[in-house]
């Protein structure tokens, strides 16, 4: 642990400490305590002596029970005990250990005599460590969450909770279970005054809990076959849902047995093909689908809602024949053995069932299905693979029909055909009719059916990303003349750029520009069009992008756009400073403005102006001289090109935008500039610098130059500002000593020897602008992750391989302790671009 989680969590350290300690000192830390060791310090059976619901919490059973329990202890104490504090922290600590878990160990020892029950009562002292009470004390401290981060936190927990109860069924898994809700009952001592109101949830939450519920019916199984001897009712379910091949001590039982020859040679040849990958992938497919519905779900795509219904429909009536379900249920033919085995087989069976009926039941919370195109490459692949696959198997069957034993005519591999598909344990009711012997066929049995599943849940996972929206033909336009009618802020001209996608608002008052990228649908600033309707259109965006299953995320706004969001509980970071130039009354006179009065004189004295063009309409030979300065500004930066919220050549075809250029006598241009225009009602009142480009051996202050010249011009046609656009990760004032905006500000300064962000803004400080901060919001913490992947590939969209190693390289350099210091103030204002 960091120094930071020492100072926040000292009980959280404290406690880990000593458990550690303890275990190190009594030798106890591979395996556990053991003899008198154990009977003295573990919880036994009820009474209890006063002192073991405390001493059991500082022994695990093993090396792997002191490193989950470590782990647990982070997760769940640290960050609660940051928000609660460190006494109330121990003390709900200390009394779900010193009550809830002798309340669980209660339970163990007088439940065993109900019928049914499943979990075993512990045959000795048990050693629980600290994780339920941990566990425990998380589900206390939610009560003092946001209504949206209270509800998931519990829903995992609890989720998870009954998942290892229902699967693994150890005694452990009950104390933990039992602490849980001790941890709920107490959590209301914990709030003070009325919680914040939590209103029925969102159609977003119903998917992730739909969601969330699939994934641990994934998992479950998985936990225990990782488990040596589950107990938990569920714990069949890992035969079906992770059809594994059989164990050997089952195989040479039914070899010993002559009655069972025929099972004999099946299950051996279920061995045979559990050695290669391929079906070891495919012994985990229902699992793999469950898992794939479940990410489906959580983006509320109606093709997963049918995936995973269908699934567990499926594995409900596999356990059904593979348990014998029937004859079970039926009195007279159920032998005279223990309940809990019947009603084991009974819930792994209706538990899919129950599943199934819930997604069912909530399926007006998946209305979204991919475009034609899409629902087409889909079959095409489905059905493509599989065709492939068949005829390959075949072919390649018959060909290498002599590594088989024996060798199989075309009829029989067509017969064996279908059995490729499924998993290695489903194969047990089909005694094969050859077996592959040579490496090829060994491949080729082994794989066929693989690769096809993979082609087909490659295809599934595509259909869930990129599903870009259908936009009309004039969407452009109609964005374009809101925008010159109503105006937005200093970067909504940007909207126009190619790349983006629109969303406008019902009574067509507003329009938002957005580009989605992995399921995050990233605006370009603020909302467009009449300002009364701007706060109305975020609020109809974010309930699109939602219901859609995106994150939607505005980039780049004002503190006026954030503050409805703000109010609505939207987290807020600054991402760039906007640096603002007001016009009315701007003389470049006095002492601070010593640096554009030189770089204006010298120019003066040089024969160099500043000269206004259309690109479209330039001379040939000065758009030539911009698109070779362009280009070898590129070239010699060896890295890629920025995009997203800065311009380049492309953006220069368009009339709308003003180009200026440095052109000294004998017509060699030594810089670019290019002005984007900003509207209010109809007209222009501002210009915002988009591109700057500078020839590498051009004059000094040539960028004082261009700006200051286009200042004086836009002043003298009766503009109010000229805005010199935002340095993205570049801040004047420091950030907060934690949190995403400190590592922003740390991701900033690595990034600074390559492009430059902090440079441009210090350079940007010589005209005395007006500072304001461009901020990204976001509703969802916990999509942090994706919005910056997109935030990233939004910037960098045409990152090549080679680009990107270069840019990992040049970022660790600046980040070692030998770090050059960034380039001083307008050494090159052009290094970020715009």
């Amino acid at each position: 642990m960091n120094r930071s989680v020492l100072r926040s969590a000292p009980f959280c350290t404290a406690l880990l400490l000593v458990m550690w300690l303890v275990g190190a000192a009594s030798g106890t830390l591979r395996h556990g305590p053991g003899g008198g060791l154990a009977a003295a310090v573990g919880i036994g059976q009820w009474p209890q002596r006063w002192w073991t619901p405390l001493t059991s919490a500082l022994y695990c059973p093993d090396l792997t029970g002191y490193v989950v329990a470590t782990l647990a202890v982070v997760a769940l104490v640290a960050p609660m005990e940051r928000r609660i504090g460190t006494l109330r922290t121990a003390a709900v600590w200390l009394a779900l250990q010193v009550v809830a878990v002798p309340l669980g160990v209660l339970v163990l020892a007088s439940a065993p005599s109900v019928p049914g029950w499943w979990i075993p009562a512990p045959d000795g002292p048990t050693m629980v460590g600290p994780a339920p009470a941990a566990i425990g004390l998380a589900l206390a401290g939610s009560a003092v969450l946001a209504p949206l981060w209270r509800r998931r936190l519990r829903l995992v927990l609890v989720v998870a909770l009954v998942m290892l109860v229902l699967y693994a069924g150890r005694p452990v898994d009950l104390v933990a279970f039992v602490a849980g809700l001790a941890g709920l009952a107490l959590g209301r001592l914990l709030r003070r005054g009325d919680p914040p109101a939590a209103g029925p949830p969102t159609r977003p939450e119903v998917r992730v809990q739909l969601a969330l519920t699939v994934a641990a019916c994934a998992v479950g199984p998985l936990v225990a076959t990782l488990i040596a001897r589950p107990s938990g009712p569920l714990a069949p379910l890992r035969y079906i849902v992770l059809a594994l091949p059989p164990e050997l001590a089952d195989v040479n039982a039914a070899c010993g047995d002559p009655e069972l020859i025929d099972q004999c040679h099946t299950m051996l040849a279920q061995l045979r093909d559990a050695t290669g990958l391929g079906s070891l992938l495919l012994s985990i497919l229902p699992a793999a689908l469950l898992l794939l519905a479940a990410e489906g779900l959580r983006r509320g795509r109606r093709f997963a809602l049918r995936l995973a219904v269908v699934t567990n429909l499926a594995l409900a009536g596999l356990g059904a024949l593979a348990f014998d379900l029937v004859l079970r249920l039926d009195d007279s033919a159920l032998p005279p053995e223990a309940p809990a085995e019947t009603v084991s087989v009974v819930a792994a069976v209706a538990q899919p069932l129950l599943v199934a009926g819930l997604l069912l039941a909530s399926r007006g919370s998946f209305p979204l299905v991919p475009a034609l195109s899409r629902r087409r490459a889909l079959w095409l692949l489905g059905a493509g693979a599989a065709a492939a696959a068949a005829v390959a198997y075949l072919v390649g069957g018959y060909v290498l029909r002599h590594q088989f034993d024996p060798a199989p005519t075309l009829g029989q591999l067509l017969a064996d055909l279908p059995l490729r598909f499924l998993p290695i344990g489903y194969l047990d009711l089909f005694s094969p009719a050859f077996v592959p012997r040579g490496a090829l066929a060994q491949v080729l049995h082994g794989w066929i059916g693989t690769a096809a599943w993979l082609a087909l849940l490659t295809g599934i996972a595509r259909s869930y990303f990129g599903d870009e929206p259908e936009q009309a033909g004039g969407d452009a336009a109609r964005a374009r003349r809101l925008l010159v009618e109503h105006g937005g802020d200093s970067l909504s001209y940007m909207l126009t750029w190619r790349g983006n996608s629109y969303w406008f608002s019902d009574d067509g008052r507003a329009v938002l520009a957005y580009r989605l990228i992995s399921s995050v649908a990233l605006t370009l600033g603020g909302p467009v069009g009449d300002p009364a309707a701007r706060a109305a259109a975020m609020q109809g965006y974010s309930r699109y992008c939602l219901e859609r299953g995106w994150t939607p995320c505005f980039y780049g706004i004002t503190e006026p756009c954030a503050d409805p969001l703000r109010d609505n509980g939207w987290g807020l970071v600054q991402v760039a400073e906007e640096t603002v130039l007001p016009l009315p009354g701007l003389a470049f006179r006095g002492r601070r403005w010593q640096d554009v009065r030189t770089a204006l004189n010298r120019a003066s004295r040089e024969g160099i102006e500043a000269r206004w063009y259309r690109f479209s309409e330039a001379p040939p030979e000065i758009a030539a001289q911009v698109r070779t300065i362009s280009d070898a500004w590129v070239v010699a930066k060896g890295l890629p090109e920025m995009g997203f919220t800065l311009g380049g050549l492309d953006e220069l075809h368009d009339d709308e935008v003003r180009c200026l250029v440095a052109v000294d006598q004998d017509g060699r241009v030594h810089a670019v500039t290019s002005w984007l225009p900003v509207y209010r009602q109809g007209r222009v009142v501002g210009w915002t610098l988009d591109m700057m480009r500078r020839r590498p051996d051009g004059f000094n202050g040539v960028m004082e130059l261009l700006i200051a010249s286009a200042a004086l011009r836009c002043q003298e046609e009766g503009a109010e500002f000229l805005s010199l656009s935002g340095a993205p990760l570049a801040r004047r004032d420091a950030p907060p000593p934690s949190g995403l905006a400190h590592l922003l500000h740390r991701l900033g300064g690595t990034l600074e020897p390559m492009y430059g962000f902090r440079s441009l803004l210090a350079f940007k400080a010589k005209f005395q602008p007006e500072y304001r901060p461009l901020l990204l919001a976001y509703p969802d913490p916990a999509a942090l992750p994706t919005i910056c992947n997109a935030v990233t590939r939004a910037y960098l969209p045409r990152l090549t391989p080679a680009q990107g190693l270069r840019l990992l390289r040049q970022a660790l350099r600046a980040a070692g302790p030998a770090r050059r210091p960034p380039a001083p103030a307008g050494a090159d204002p052009t290094a970020a671009g715009a």
